[in-house]
Formats: C-alpha cells, structure tokens, sequence
C-alpha cells in the first residue's frame, strides 16, 4: 500500500499507536488458543483548512466488523459512532438547564474505563512486533467504544 511507503503516513500511523501506549489500554500477551482474536484496520483521513488544503493526515486503528458473530457479539459497537438524536437532546438539555457547552476536539477518545470481558486484538497491519511476532494485544481499557 502505497500510504505505508509515506513518511506523513506512516508518522500518523505511529502516533495513532503512541496514543495507545500513553493511555496504557493495551499489552502484548501470547495468544490465547481458546480465545478468538478481533482484526484491526488502518481507517485514514485527511484534515483539510478552510480552502481545502490537506493540513495534516489522520490515521485511526479500528476493530474491524466483519469478525464479529451474530448472536454473540453483532450488535455491539466497535467503531466510534455518534447518535445524531443523542446530539440534539445532549445540546436541549443543556439549553433547558443554561449550561454552557464546550467543544474539545481531541486527539483519540478513549472511555477509560475497564473491561469486564477478556479481549484480545491482533497486532496491527505493518507494525506487527519484531519481538513478539506471534502475539496479540490484549485491552486493559475500553477502546473506542468497545463494549
């Protein structure tokens, strides 16, 4: 893939990963034989000004959907998603109530709080551990919506 041979790329991808270790949500564990592990996807954007000049290159690591099971796991959400309605009673209620609302843009969201499941990702394409080929990441914190 031509993006993984770009340096502006390939800096976003990283800093995508560095956001992980910072945040501490995940670690390299060996893998499970009696688990199955969820696939991860490179999701890639470009930040665009006012003119449409690309500003800067956004890479975002996604559990991938189509691993997931009817019946098991199929209605849970693995990609942040945000409810349009969920918007509009949020900016209601603060209206109703004279809050003042802030708007944050931030880099990566992460909910912070702990799973109560065992997950565990495969490593993701390109940055695989040269030490630790054969093993997976396993989420200590909830990411990006995974419940």
């Amino acid at each position: 893939m031509v993006l993984f041979k770009d340096a502006d790329w390939v800096n976003a991808l990283q800093d995508e990963l560095n956001q992980f270790e910072r945040s501490q949500v995940w670690h390299l564990v060996p893998r499970p034989n009696d688990r199955k592990m969820i696939g991860t996807e490179w999701v890639f954007r470009n930040k665009l000004d006012e003119e449409g000049t690309v500003t800067r290159n956004k890479a975002r690591l996604v559990v991938q959907k189509y691993s997931q099971e009817e019946g098991i796991d199929y209605d849970e959400t693995f990609a942040p998603i945000v409810i349009l309605e969920a918007i509009r009673l949020l900016i209601a209620f603060v209206a109703y109530m004279e809050f003042t609302l802030h708007q944050m843009d931030i880099k990566s969201v992460f909910l912070n709080g702990y799973l109560k499941e065992e997950v565990f990702i495969k490593q993701p394409p390109r940055f695989e551990s040269k030490e630790c080929p054969k093993h997976v990441y396993k989420l200590d914190k909830e990411l990006y919506g995974l419940k």
